[in-house]
C-alpha cells in the first residue's frame, strides 16, 4: 500500500477484510474480495468494499428454505467464533423466524480450536432435542468436526447435517478426494456457490486441465476461484472505462497520516487515491459475462442473481439434487432458466430425493428426546369436579381419566417413546385457573399440558395444540318442570280465535257444499230441519274424513276437495301440537338462550377456572356482578334450584361435554336452551413450535379413525341422553295461531265463493229462460200440477220467493222441462208449414 494503488483485490477472510476495509476507506481505494461473504460487510460503514461473490446473507436463507421444507423446526448452529461465523448465524436465526423454525442451541468454538474442544462441544450439542446440524466453519476445521461427529456415532440414522459452501471449496480444491474422508460425509447436504456452465467457463477448465507443471500437476479449483480469475477481469474492465472515460489517476497525501516517535508503520508513506470514488462508481456500472456468470451489481453494491447448489455428498463424490436462488427458491430447474420465466410459476418447490446418513431415503424426523435424562414435565389440572376427565389418581402414573386415557393412547401410536411424568396442577380445593396452566406452558415451567384444556384463540399464542381429541362449546343450562296436567289440555294447541275461524268454516262449507248439491243430490234434500242437521253433521264429520254423503256435483266435489286440503293440515296441526304440549317440559324462567341471557339482569353460574368467564365478560360484555362462580356439580344443581330470586342463579353457562355429564347426573332436571353460541375443542398443549403437538395429532386423527377414541369415551362417559324438547315459561310456545293457517282458509274461501258465483250465474241463467214462455204453456201447467207444496202460481211472476222456489228443484226435473218443451215448440211449426 506504499504505493500508489488504485485498487484491492482480496482478501479470502472475512474477519481480515474488516480490518483492511478501514484502511482503504482512508485512502479512497476500492478493496474487491472474493472470498470475504460476512453479510455486515456490505453496510455503509465500508463504502469502498465491493464483494464480487455471494453474500452469506443469501446462502443463511437457502439454508432456511432447506429447514422449512423438510419440515423441520429446531436446528443447531455449529460454527466458528469470528466475524464469519457470528454475523452469519445472526442472519440464519432470522432467516429461521420467519419460517417459524429457530435456532434451538449454538455451538460456537475459536478459530483453530483443538480436537478435544470439538469434542467437548458436540457432546453437549447431542445432548439437546434437534437432530439437525448446521455447520458453517472455515476449511481447516470443518472436517475435523465431522471426524469427531463419526467418533460420537452421530453420522448415523436420524441426524441431519447441513454444511455451508466451505465443503464444497474442500472437496472441489481436493483432487481426487481421499475415500476416508469421502466416508465422514456421508449423507450430508451442502451448498455451493451456483456458476451457469457456460462456454466460457468450460474453455477455461479445459485450458486449466491442460497446463503442465515440472513436479505437480494443477490441482482443482473451487467457485471461489472462479470469482477471484473475474475480479481481475472487472478491474481492467473498470480501469478500461475509466481510462476512455478521461479518468486521471492522482495522489495525494493525508495529513491525518503521519508516523508518531519510534512507529515502524511508516504511515506517511500511504497516499490517497483523489479518483478513488470515482473509479467506485465505474466498478458498480461494470456489466459483463465472467467466469462464475453475469458479473453486475444491485444497489446493495451485490452482484445480481445469488445462486446455489444444493448437493447431497455420497459415495466418492456429490450429485446435485437442486438449486436455490432468491428469484425462485429451491427447484430442480437451473436457475438461469427460471430467471425467463414470471416468477409466479417458478412457485412449485421441489429437490430430488435425498441419501441420509446411515443411508436412509426416509426425511428424518430431525429431532428425538434430549439424551439429558429429563423426561417431559405434563402439567394436568387438580380438578375437584367432573373427575371422570382428569382426577388425582394413587396408583401409576397419579392420574387418571378421560383425557389420560386419549393421550396415553395417541402417545402408544408413536414409533419412538416419550418419556413423561405427570405434575397435578392446582391445591385441590378449587379447580385451577387453565389460562395459568396454558401460561406455564409457554414459560417453559412445563413442557406439556394434558387435560380437558379448551382450544381458544387468546391460547393459541402462546403454545401449540395438537389437534382436537373432543368437540366442545358453550351452551346455556336452566331449570325446567313437568308441565302441570289439565282436564282442558286438548284446547291448549289452537289459540281462540283459531278455534272460532276454524269452527266457522266447518260450517261455512259445509253450508257451500249443501247448496251446491241440494239441486243434484237426494241426500241433500228433505224436510228443513233434516237439512240443517245434514250440513252440521257434513261439516264436522269432514274433520275425520267420515262423512256418508257422497258429492254429485262438480263444484261441490271441487270445493270438498281443497276442504280435505285444509282439514289434514290442520289435524296434522292439532296432533303435533297437542303431543308436544303433553309431553315437553317447560322452563320455570325467561331464558330461552344466551341473547335473552344477555339482555336480562339476573346472575349466571360459570364453572370455577372455566375460560367461560373470560369471554362472557371480554366478548359478550356481561357484568363481572352477575357472574357467580360454582365448583362442582352439587353447586350447579343448588344454584339453579334456588333461582334468582332465592340466591342462586337463573342459568348456567359452560362447555357441553361438563353440560351433558351433569344433565345425566341429576335425572334430566336440567336441560339446554338455544343452540351452542361457540364452536372450539379440547386438545393438549405443548410449546411453541414442538414438534410432538404434530405427531399426537397425526395420532389422534388415527385414533379417531380405528375407533378407538370412541371406546375410551364410551369408557368414561357413558350417560343417558337428555331430550331436549322445551318450551318457555308461559307455556304459550307450542299454540297455534291463526297467523300461521290464514293461508289456507283464504284459498278454501277463494274456492267457495269462486263455486257459489258459478252455481248462481248457472241458475239465474235456467231462471230467465223460464220467465219468457206464456201463462197458458203446457210447461207451465205441468210445474203447477207437480207443485203440491208450493201452490198454484206461475213462473211469470218475478218475485224472490219465485226465484227461492225455482232453485229449490231438482237440476233433473228442470232439464226434463226444458227438454219437453223444445220438442212441443217444434210440432205445431211443423204442422203450420204442412
Amino acid at each position: 500500500m506504499e504505493n500508489e494503488v488504485v485498487a484491492a483485490i482480496g482478501p479470502q477472510s472475512s474477519g481480515i477484510a474488516h480490518v483492511i476495509s478501514h484502511v482503504v476507506n482512508e485512502l479512497n481505494v476500492p478493496l474487491l474480495s472474493f472470498g470475504a461473504t460476512d453479510p455486515t460487510l456490505t453496510s455503509l460503514q465500508y463504502p469502498y468494499f465491493l464483494r464480487t461473490t455471494q453474500s452469506d446473507y443469501y446462502q443463511m436463507h437457502a439454508v432456511a428454505d432447506l429447514v422449512e421444507y423438510y419440515g423441520w423446526r429446531e436446528v443447531i448452529a455449529i460454527f466458528v467464533d469470528d466475524d464469519y461465523g457470528r454475523n452469519g448465524i445472526s442472519v440464519l436465526g432470522d432467516a429461521l423466524s420467519k419460517k417459524r423454525a429457530k435456532i434451538s442451541y449454538k455451538a460456537p468454538f475459536s478459530p483453530g480450536a483443538s480436537r478435544s474442544a470439538i469434542n467437548s462441544l458436540l457432546v453437549g450439542a447431542n445432548l439437546m432435542e434437534s437432530r439437525v446440524f448446521v455447520v458453517h466453519v472455515n476449511p481447516d476445521t470443518g472436517l475435523t468436526i465431522f471426524s469427531v461427529a463419526k467418533s460420537l456415532g452421530m453420522t448415523a440414522g436420524s441426524y441431519v447435517w447441513i454444511a455451508t459452501d466451505w465443503l464444497p471449496s474442500v472437496l472441489d480444491s481436493t483432487e481426487p478426494v481421499d475415500i476416508d474422508t469421502m466416508n465422514l460425509l456421508q449423507g450430508v447436504v451442502a451448498l455451493r456457490h451456483h456458476t451457469p456452465d457456460t462456454d466460457l467457463k468450460k474453455n477455461f477448465i479445459s485450458r486449466w486441465k491442460n497446463l503442465k507443471y515440472k513436479e505437480n500437476s494443477p490441482s482443482g479449483f473451487n467457485s471461489y476461484a472462479l470469482y477471484a480469475y473475474d475480479s481481475v477481469w472487472l478491474v481492467a474492465h473498470a480501469l478500461d472505462a475509466l481510462l476512455n472515460e478521461g479518468g486521471k489517476f492522482t495522489f495525494s497525501n493525508d495529513p491525518k497520516l503521519h508516523d508518531t516517535n519510534g512507529s515502524m508503520l511508516n504511515l506517511s508513506s500511504l497516499r490517497v487515491f483523489d479518483g478513488g470514488q470515482q473509479f467506485l462508481q465505474t466498478l458498480l456500472r461494470m456489466n459483463f459475462t465472467g467466469l462464475s456468470g453475469e458479473i453486475r451489481f444491485d444497489a446493495d453494491k451485490n452482484l445480481v442473481n445469488p445462486a446455489y447448489d444444493v448437493l447431497n455428498i455420497g459415495g466418492t463424490g456429490s450429485r446435485r439434487i437442486g438449486y436455490w436462488s432468491n428469484y425462485s427458491g429451491l427447484s430442480v430447474v437451473a436457475p438461469e432458466i427460471l430467471y425467463t420465466k414470471p416468477s409466479n410459476s417458478c412457485s412449485n418447490r421441489h429437490l430430488y430425493s435425498v441419501i441420509w446418513p446411515g443411508e436412509i431415503t426416509a426425511t428424518p424426523r430431525g429431532w428425538v428426546f434430549p439424551n439429558n435424562g429429563m423426561p417431559l414435565r405434563i402439567a394436568v389440572p387438580n380438578r375437584v369436579s367432573y373427575n371422570e376427565f382428569v382426577a388425582k389418581d394413587k396408583s401409576p402414573p397419579g392420574v387418571k381419566g378421560y383425557c389420560i386415557d386419549v393421550f396415553e393412547a395417541a402417545v402408544n401410536l408413536l414409533p419412538y417413546p416419550v418419556p413423561h411424568n405427570y405434575i397435578m396442577y392446582g391445591n385441590g380445593k378449587r379447580n385451577p385457573i387453565y389460562n395459568d396452566i396454558v401460561q406455564q406452558v409457554a414459560l417453559n415451567k412445563f413442557d406439556a399440558a394434558v387435560g380437558d384444556i379448551t382450544i381458544v384463540t387468546n391460547r393459541t399464542k402462546l403454545v401449540d395444540f395438537t389437534q382436537p381429541y373432543m368437540e366442545s362449546g358453550l351452551v346455556v343450562v336452566a331449570p325446567v318442570q313437568k308441565l302441570k296436567s289439565s282436564p282442558w289440555a286438548f284446547l291448549k294447541p289452537f289459540t281462540i280465535p283459531m278455534w272460532l275461524v276454524t269452527g266457522g268454516f266447518f260450517l261455512f262449507v259445509g253450508a257451500v257444499v249443501w247448496i251446491l248439491e241440494h239441486r243434484f243430490n237426494n241426500e241433500f234434500r228433505g224436510p228443513p230441519s233434516q237439512q240443517l242437521v245434514t250440513i252440521v253433521w257434513f261439516s264436522f264429520s269432514t274433520m275425520f274424513f267420515s262423512h256418508r254423503e257422497n258429492t254429485v256435483s262438480s263444484l261441490g266435489r271441487v270445493v270438498l276437495i281443497v276442504w280435505l286440503f285444509v282439514v289434514l293440515i290442520i289435524n296434522s296441526s292439532y296432533t303435533a301440537s297437542l303431543t308436544s304440549i303433553l309431553t315437553v317440559q317447560q322452563l320455570t324462567s325467561q331464558i330461552e338462550g344466551i341473547d335473552s341471557l344477555i339482555s336480562s339482569t339476573e346472575p349466571i353460574g360459570v364453572q370455577d377456572g372455566s375460560f367461560a368467564w373470560n369471554y362472557l365478560v371480554d366478548e359478550l360484555k356481561i357484568a363481572e356482578s352477575r357472574l357467580v362462580k360454582l365448583k362442582n356439580m352439587e353447586e350447579y344443581s343448588i344454584a339453579l334450584a334456588r333461582g334468582p330470586k332465592g340466591g342462586g342463579v337463573a342459568a348456567i353457562v359452560d362447555e357441553l361435554p361438563y353440560i351433558e355429564l351433569f344433565m345425566s347426573k341429576t335425572n334430566c332436571e336440567f336441560r339446554t336452551v338455544g343452540q351452542e353460541f361457540t364452536k372450539s375443542g379440547w386438545g393438549f398443549a405443548f410449546q411453541r413450535d414442538s414438534p410432538l403437538a404434530i405427531d399426537l395429532s397425526t395420532a389422534i386423527l388415527q385414533l379417531s379413525e380405528n375407533g378407538d377414541l370412541q371406546k375410551i369415551h364410551n369408557k368414561w362417559l357413558t350417560y343417558n341422553e337428555c331430550s331436549m324438547d322445551l318450551s318457555p315459561a308461559d307455556g304459550g310456545g307450542s299454540r297455534l295461531s291463526l297467523k300461521s293457517f290464514w293461508g289456507l282458509f283464504l284459498i278454501c274461501g277463494i274456492a267457495c265463493f269462486l263455486a257459489l258465483i258459478f252455481f248462481f250465474c248457472r241458475v239465474c241463467g235456467q231462471f230467465r229462460r223460464f220467465g219468457s214462455e206464456d201463462e197458458e204453456s203446457i210447461e207451465t201447467e205441468e210445474i203447477v200440477h207437480d207443485t203440491s207444496t208450493s201452490g198454484r202460481r206461475t213462473l211469470r211472476s218475478t218475485s224472490f220467493k219465485d226465484l227461492i222456489d225455482f232453485i229449490d228443484r231438482k237440476e233433473a226435473e228442470i232439464k226434463e222441462i226444458l227438454k219437453r218443451r223444445n220438442s212441443d215448440n217444434k210440432r205445431p211449426s211443423q204442422s203450420s208449414d204442412g
